[in-house]
C-alpha cells in the first residue's frame, strides 16, 4: 500500500487482523474480578405481573444480585429513551409511553426483561434465573401489524385506549388529490414490507465498570458509536455525560442493530455500582431473537397518478409501520422522516403525498436496519412502477426511463424536500440494461419453458438518501513511535474504513500507509463522533479528515518556514515534503513532527503538527442505481434459482472500488434474504415468537447466490469535496425490489399479479396451485 492514490481497489489493512483471530471484540474482553450477568425475560407476550419471588434464587451459591423494576425505581434509574416525538396529522404531539429497562407491572413481548442476575459464573447466574418465582395474569396479544388498529383488538397499551403510536404526514395533499383525480390511470398495490431478524455475525454483549473514587463508568459495548449510547446513558441515570467513557472494540457486524441503547448497557451500569465489580453480559443467539431491535414490518398502500401518455404525475401512500411494544431510539423516525425522504425517487413526479401510521404490538421493538426506511419506499415504489407498466403494456425500462429526472434538471428538488445535487439515471439505466441483454431476454425465457420452468427478468432503480450527525470530528496525531494516528468520530463494525481513512490520510500528507493506524471507538480519547449509520461514514469523516490535514499541512508550512530560514508564504507542500519553492531544499513532514515534537518536549517554543478539526456536514448525499435479477422458477415444487445478479451504481467517486463492490455484494445478500428467505413468524395467539432460532428462520447461504456483479458509474457528488456518495446500504436497497419484479415476471404467464415478501418456495407453490385450481 505504500504507493497508491485513491480510487484504487487497495486490500484491506483490517484483514489481516481479523482473519488470522487477532480481533479484540466485547465478548473476548475479562477485567479483574469480573462478575457475569443474565437477564431473565418473560415467556409470554401479553401479562400483568403479579408477583416475583427472588428469595430462591439470591440463596443460591455464586449469586451477588437479583434486580427488578422495584431496584432500579427506588436509585431512580429512568426508561430507555424515544429521542423522536412526531406531530401528528391532527397538530398534537405523539404520545411517548415509558420504555422501562425491567418491565413495571406488566410485560409486553416475548423476551421482555423482569429481572437481571448477577452472579460468579455464568452457570449460577443461569441457575439463579431459573430459580426466580414470576407469577403472571396472561392477556391477548395482537402481533398482526394490519390489524392491529382493528376495532376488538387487544391493547399493548390499554392506558392510551389505542394501538396507534402516531399518526403522521408529508407532503401537499390537496395538490396530490387533484392530480390523482385528473389521471387517465391509476395503479394501486398494497405491499408487505416484511419483519427482519438482524442476526449480526457478533451477538450483542456488555462489560461495565465503576471506579468509586471518581464517580465514573466505564462501558465496553459493541456499538456503531459510543457517543450517542454515552449521551442516552447519562439521562436514565440522572447524572452528567462525562461520568461515561464508551469504548467499543472491534464489531461483527452492526446493520442499525447496534446503535441504540438497550437495556443490557443500563443493567450491567447499575450493577457495576451497586457491587462495586465489573459485570458482563452477552447474548447469545437465542436471546437475540428476543432482545435485539428487528427490522422493517411495514403494510403499506401505495397509488400512482398516470398521464394518458404515461407521465408520472403523483404518489400517494398510506403506510401502516410496526413499532413493537416499545418505541425504541430512533423507531417512529424510520418509516416517516428517513423513509419518506426517497419516496420521489429518479422520478418526476409533480407531488407526492405520504400518511404513516405507527402500531403498537406485541413484539419486540422495530428501529433501522439497512437502509431505514429508504428500502422500504424504494420497494414500493420499484413494485408499483412495474405494475403500472404492465397494466399499461408499456416496456417496464422504457416506462423508467420516461419518467426519470434528467441530468440537466439538476439540482432537482423533490416533492419531499429534497435536493439532489447530482445524477444521471439514464445512462446507468442503459448500461445496466445492456450488460445484462434484456433484449436477448425473451429467447433465454423460451429456453427455460422448453425446460419446464418459469423464467424473470426483474428490475429495479434505487435511490438511497444517506444520513446521520451535521457535523464530524477528526484528529491527527504524530506519535512518538513515527507514526501518525488518525482518531475518528466514527465506527467500523466490518465495512472496510481502516483502509479507506488511511487511503485519504496518505493520499493528502503524502504519508506511506504502513506508517499510518485510525484509532477509533472511546469516547475519552476522541470526544465527539456521529457514529455509524445512514451510510454516512466515508463522506462525513472523509470530509473531517481532509479538513484536518489540510490544517497538518497550514501548520507545518509554519513550522518547515522556521526550520528551514524561510518565509511561509515560499513554503510548498506535495509528496510527503516541505520545500522552499524553487529550491532543492526541504524536510518530510515526519521528520518535521519529530522536531517539533522534541522541541516543545525540551521546553522550548514549537508549533507541534498534531490537529483536530470539526467538519459540518453541510449536504447528504443521493446514491443511486439499476439492480437486475434474473430468476428461474420450478413450478412443481416453488423453487428459485437466482441465475444472474446485476448491479450498476453510482455511488459517486469510489475512494476503493473492491470494498464498494464488497459492501454491495454484502447488501444484495440481506436482500435476497428478505425477498426469498426470511420469515420473522409470531404465533396469532400467544404472541410467541415462531421463527426463534437458526433453525426455523432462514438466512440466505453462500450457495444461493451466483457470482454477483457490480459495475460503478461514478458521476460525483457535488455536495462534497471527495464526490462521494455513500455506499453501505445500497445494495440492501435495490435488491428486494429487483427480485420480487423478477419472480412476478416469471409467473405473469401464470397469471399471478402480485407475491409478497418472503416469497418461500411454499408461497409460491401455494399461489400456482391456487390459479391452477
Amino acid at each position: 500500500m505504500t504507493k497508491f492514490g485513491l480510487a484504487q481497489p487497495v486490500r484491506r489493512v483490517e484483514d489481516p487482523r481479523l482473519l488470522l483471530g487477532h480481533g479484540r471484540y466485547t465478548d473476548d474482553l475479562r477485567l479483574p474480578g469480573m462478575l457475569h450477568g443474565i437477564v431473565l425475560r418473560s415467556p409470554h407476550a401479553a401479562a400483568a405481573i403479579r408477583r416475583i419471588d427472588t428469595g430462591a434464587a439470591r440463596a443460591l451459591p455464586g449469586v451477588r444480585a437479583v434486580y427488578t423494576a422495584a431496584d432500579l425505581a427506588a436509585d431512580g434509574i429512568g426508561s430507555l429513551p424515544c429521542a423522536v416525538q412526531l406531530d401528528n396529522r391532527d397538530g398534537g404531539k405523539m404520545p411517548l409511553p415509558p420504555h422501562p429497562v425491567l418491565a413495571q407491572g406488566a410485560v409486553r413481548h416475548a423476551g421482555d426483561p423482569v429481572a437481571f442476575v448477577v452472579a460468579d459464573t455464568i452457570a449460577a447466574a443461569r441457575d439463579a434465573a431459573e430459580a426466580i418465582a414470576v407469577e403472571y395474569d396472561t392477556g391477548s396479544a395482537i402481533v398482526d401489524t394490519a390489524g392491529a388498529l382493528d376495532p376488538g383488538a387487544p391493547l399493548v397499551w390499554p392506558e392510551l385506549g389505542t394501538n396507534q403510536a402516531f399518526d403522521w404526514e408529508i407532503g401537499d395533499k390537496a395538490a396530490t388529490d387533484r392530480l390523482f383525480a385528473e389521471a387517465a390511470h391509476v395503479t394501486r398495490l398494497t405491499v408487505v414490507n416484511n419483519r427482519i431478524v438482524v442476526n449480526s455475525l457478533e451477538a450483542r454483549a456488555a462489560l461495565a465498570s465503576f471506579d468509586a473514587g471518581s464517580g465514573r463508568w466505564t462501558l465496553y459495548a459493541n456499538t456503531q458509536g459510543g457517543w450517542l449510547v454515552k449521551g442516552f446513558l447519562k439521562d436514565v441515570f440522572a447524572v452528567p455525560e462525562d461520568r461515561f467513557r464508551v469504548i467499543t472494540p472491534d464489531v461483527g457486524g452492526g446493520f442499525g442493530m447496534k446503535l441504540f441503547l438497550y437495556a443490557e448497557h443500563v443493567l450491567t451500569c447499575y450493577a457495576a455500582r451497586k457491587l462495586g465489580q465489573p459485570v458482563k453480559w452477552a447474548a447469545d443467539r437465542t436471546e437475540a431473537f428476543l432482545c435485539d431491535t428487528q427490522g422493517r414490518d411495514n403494510v403499506t398502500l401505495g397509488e400512482l397518478a398516470i398521464a394518458k401518455d404515461g407521465t408520472l404525475l403523483a404518489l400517494r401512500t398510506r403506510n401502516v409501520a410496526n413499532m413493537g411494544a416499545y418505541l425504541s431510539n430512533f423507531g417512529p423516525y424510520i418509516p416517516t422522516l428517513a423513509g419518506t425522504s426517497v419516496l420521489a425517487s429518479v422520478y418526476r413526479f409533480k407531488a407526492v403525498y405520504a400518511n404513516v401510521v405507527g402500531v403498537y404490538t406485541n413484539t419486540v421493538p422495530v428501529d433501522a436496519y439497512r437502509g431505514a426506511g429508504r428500502p422500504e419506499s424504494n420497494y414500493l415504489v420499484e413494485r408499483l412502477v412495474d405494475r403500472a407498466a404492465r397494466e399499461l403494456g408499456i416496456d417496464r425500462a422504457a416506462f423508467r426511463r420516461q419518467n426519470m429526472v434528467p441530468p440537466e434538471a439538476m439540482p432537482h428538488a423533490t416533492p419531499v424536500g429534497k435536493l439532489y445535487d447530482s445524477g444521471d439515471f439514464r445512462t446507468v439505466l442503459d448500461a445496466a440494461l445492456a450488460r445484462m441483454d434484456w433484449a436477448g431476454f425473451p429467447a433465454r425465457r423460451a429456453g427455460a419453458r422448453a425446460r419446464g420452468r418459469r423464467r424473470g427478468l426483474g428490475l429495479a432503480y434505487y435511490l438511497e438518501a444517506t444520513g446521520g450527525d451535521p457535523t464530524e470530528r477528526a484528529e491527527i496525531r504524530f506519535a512518538d513511535d513515527g507514526f501518525v494516528d488518525v482518531y475518528v468520530g466514527t465506527q467500523s463494525t466490518g465495512q472496510g474504513h481502516e483502509t479507506a481513512y488511511v487511503q485519504l490520510t496518505s493520499n493528502r500528507l503524502g504519508i506511506d500507509a504502513e506508517k499510518i493506524r485510525i484509532r477509533q471507538g472511546d469516547t475519552d480519547t476522541i470526544p465527539v463522533g456521529g457514529g455509524t449509520g445512514g451510510a454516512r461514514s466515508l463522506y462525513s469523516e472523509g470530509q473531517a479528515i481532509l479538513l484536518t490535514a489540510d490544517s497538518v499541512i497550514e501548520k507545518g508550512r509554519k513550522a518547515a518556514a522556521e526550520a528551514l530560514e524561510a518565509a511561509t508564504a515560499d513554503i510548498a507542500f506535495a509528496g510527503g515534503t516541505f520545500t522552499i519553492a524553487g529550491t532543492d531544499r526541504g524536510i518530510d513532514i515526519l521528520t518535521l513532527a519529530a522536531t517539533q515534537r522534541r522541541k516543545a518536549a525540551a521546553g522550548e517554543s514549537a508549533l507541534t503538527l498534531d490537529t483536530a478539526e470539526v467538519a459540518d456536514i453541510k449536504a447528504h448525499t443521493f446514491p443511486n442505481g439499476c439492480h437486475m435479477a434474473e430468476v428461474e422458477v420450478d413450478p412443481e415444487t416453488g423453487t428459485v434459482a437466482l441465475i444472474r445478479y446485476l448491479v450498476c451504481d453510482d455511488v459517486g467517486r469510489a475512494v476503493n472500488p473492491m470494498i464498494v463492490k464488497g459492501q454491495v455484494h454484502g447488501g444484495v445478500a440481506q436482500g435476497f434474504g428478505q425477498a426469498l428467505r426470511e420469515h420473522t413468524v409470531y404465533d396469532p395467539a400467544s404472541g410467541q415468537l415462531l421463527s426463534g432460532s437458526l433453525t426455523d428462520y432462514a438466512l440466505p447461504r453462500a450457495d444461493d447466490l451466483p457470482d454477483l456483479e457490480v459495475e460503478l458509474l461514478e458521476i460525483p457528488c457535488l455536495s462534497n469535496p471527495l464526490g462521494v456518495k455513500g455506499a453501505g446500504e445500497a445494495g440492501a436497497v435495490g435488491s428486494p425490489p429487483a427480485l420480487m419484479n423478477a419472480l412476478i415476471d416469471a409467473l405473469a404467464e401464470d397469471g399471478i399479479e402480485t407475491l409478497d415478501m418472503p416469497a418461500t418456495p411454499e408461497r409460491i407453490w401455494r399461489a400456482l396451485q391456487t390459479r391452477v385450481a
